[in-house]
């Protein structure tokens, strides 16, 4: 049989640790960065992505349409299913003109809330 004061110690080290994996959860790593979808999903990009013109789109968009945040996440006009495909993209390394291709389907085809709450045009990226 364990001690009262085992007992409270495991609990400690038990709430430290879990305390620990929260936070880290939550920060992002060195070298990268948190964006949210508009559907509310986390994605943590590498710094080296901003040197892409479709991320400096993405956020110049979402500051058009939510204004600069200082407090709280970045949320980016788009759903977390363009996102994935965009950063899939970006991963695969993209060619100039596969780009600005997707550039303009970003940009036509403009992920923004409606006024309802709801979602606005849906953003579909069709494959190239």
């Amino acid at each position: 049989m364990m001690t009262a004061k085992k007992l409270v110690k495991m609990a400690r080290k038990w709430r430290k640790e879990g305390l620990k994996s929260f936070c880290n959860e939550r920060i992002a790593n060195k070298g990268h960065f948190v964006v949210y979808t508009i559907d509310n999903n986390r994605f943590v990009i590498p710094l080296s992505y901003l040197d892409t013109n479709i991320f400096r789109e993405l956020l110049r968009m979402s500051e058009e349409e939510f204004g600069l945040q200082t407090d709280g996440p970045i949320t980016l006009v788009c759903d977390s299913s363009v996102m994935s495909y965009v950063i899939n993209m970006v991963d695969r390394g993209l060619t100039k003109e596969l780009e600005k291709a997707l550039l303009v389907s970003i940009a036509s085809n403009r992920c923004s809330l409606d006024h309802g709450g709801g979602y606005g045009n849906q953003c579909f990226i069709y494959g190239f």
